[in-house]
């Protein structure tokens, strides 16, 4: 699956080299960047369209994203469905954790999961908080997780 940036342009190099070029150019203009990786779900008919976003942030000075799109032609139940949306969030932050650690980069992953009982998806919310944590792995959740809920949400409607 290839990453594009929020407009929709096309990134051709490896997404860990991409995150290590982004870190070092912020660092050279002064930035201090914290990244937060969400994805969102839409079911669609008979097809589930995931988002997956690598959020930058910058300290006082606005942010940026790249996107990732995936469909599948297949309906998950809520629970299968947000436990799917964490484990794409994890693999991306499993894969640039080095890079993170090595520039001493926080992180966060964010899950679309609601902490009020009354919502369906709270049904993952515990397995989703022991997998990302058990991980090692900062986590936050609905209303906190702006990647998944704000960020990843405006790329798939």
């Amino acid at each position: 699956m290839k990453w594009k940036r929020f407009n929709g342009v096309p990134i051709q190099q490896p997404i860990q080299e991409l995150v290590e070029q982004t870190i070092l150019s912020e660092r050279a203009n002064g930035h201090h960047i914290k990244l937060y990786i969400g994805t969102d779900s839409q079911v669609y008919g008979t097809n589930t369209e995931f988002a997956t976003v690598i959020v930058f942030l910058r300290e006082r000075s606005g942010g940026f994203m790249f996107v990732q799109h995936d469909a599948q032609q297949r309906n998950y139940g809520i629970r299968e469905r947000m436990l799917l949306e964490v484990s794409k969030s994890i693999g991306i932050a499993y894969d640039l954790c080095e890079i993170l650690t090595k520039y001493d980069v926080p992180m966060e992953v964010h899950a679309d999961i609601n902490t009020d009982p009354q919502f369906k998806s709270n049904a993952a919310l515990s397995e989703a908080m022991g997998y990302i944590m058990g991980m090692g792995f900062a986590f936050k959740a609905k209303p906190d997780a702006f990647a998944s809920t704000t960020c990843a949400d405006r790329v798939i409607h």
